[in-house]
């Protein structure tokens, strides 16, 4: 009964030793995370969205987003169905099948706005986006916050759930203006083939193209 007990203890010690040397310190986990998606050329992965506005009603999307350096991208929504957002690395285009509309501008006009979205187009780099930066664990995961570099970009804070592989498993925007915009991502892919076809965009037969303000 006794070299039971012990034996358990031995084994407790033994995992708490290798819980604690699997922690990795905030700079390692942040060069992780920048090496994890700047140095891949396409990536595909199901995403969850949501968002919530002051005093409005939480709006949830869904679907596949595929990813091809530099800057193209594809996001197509499974909820709402038809609903399909395209960057060709030049403009940005947003179709909303309900009212048969397209959105465009200008990729340069939108990167503002999506600089939490950094590393889906390579260019993340902490330093230079988000400053106050922390770390804890999150169960296996861990959790980033972060404050936005500069009062004038529309959101104000940052919080990410990083995986020991150092892919973003879920990243949560917190805006100016008190919105919440909520991304989970899941069944990563690294580099997979992708077409470059794929991010050539053609609106369709009697929709409406407009320029707009905001794309997404």
């Amino acid at each position: 009964m006794r070299h039971s007990f012990v034996t358990r203890i031995a084994a407790l010690l033994c995992l708490l030793w290798f819980s604690a040397s699997a922690q990795v310190d905030l700079q390692t986990l942040l060069k992780g995370v920048e090496s994890h998606y700047n140095r891949a050329k396409t990536l595909e992965v199901q995403f969850n969205e949501g968002y919530t506005g002051v005093g409005g009603p939480r709006q949830s999307e869904s679907g596949r987003l595929t990813l091809r350096k530099p800057g193209r991208m594809r996001w197509d929504y499974s909820m709402p169905p038809g609903k399909l957002f395209v960057s060709d690395g030049k403009q940005v285009f947003l179709y909303s099948p309900e009212l048969n509309r397209v959105e465009r501008m200008p990729l340069k006009q939108s990167e503002d706005m999506r600089a939490p979205l950094a590393f889906l187009l390579g260019k993340l780099d902490f330093a230079r986006e988000f400053r106050d930066i922390q770390m804890k664990p999150a169960g296996a995961d861990y959790l980033v916050t972060a404050g936005a570099k500069s009062d004038r970009l529309p959101y104000e804070k940052i919080e990410m759930v990083v995986t020991p592989g150092f892919a973003i498993r879920r990243l949560v925007v917190n805006g100016q203006d008190q919105s919440v915009l909520t991304f989970q991502f899941d069944q990563e892919k690294l580099n997979p083939p992708v077409d470059d076809a794929r991010f050539h965009f053609k609106p369709p037969a009697g929709s409406t193209v407009v320029s707009g303000e905001s794309a997404q």
